[in-house]
């Protein structure tokens, strides 16, 4: 993984804390950089794949999300 824990050149990076972007905001913090495994397809079971995420985001709420860059702000 490039990069991985490491700031993306957006000031993201693991252990940032963070908003999601669009309609659901919510607030947290940055848990994992997948750094070049991102956009790689992740088979989900026999009818689903889908594009993984860059990031991997503890939600204050308690979920946990994966989100690329343009979906997420840092927090100052």
């Amino acid at each position: 993984m490039t990069q991985a824990h490491g700031d993306d050149g957006a000031g993201l990076a693991v252990g940032r804390r963070v908003r999601t972007v669009g309609d659901e905001i919510a607030t947290g913090e940055i848990v994992e950089d997948f750094g070049d495994l991102s956009g790689t397809a992740v088979v989900v079971d026999a009818q689903s794949t889908v594009r993984s995420r860059r990031w991997a985001v503890a939600l204050d709420d308690g979920r946990l999300v994966f989100l690329d860059g343009h979906e997420l702000e840092p927090l100052t």
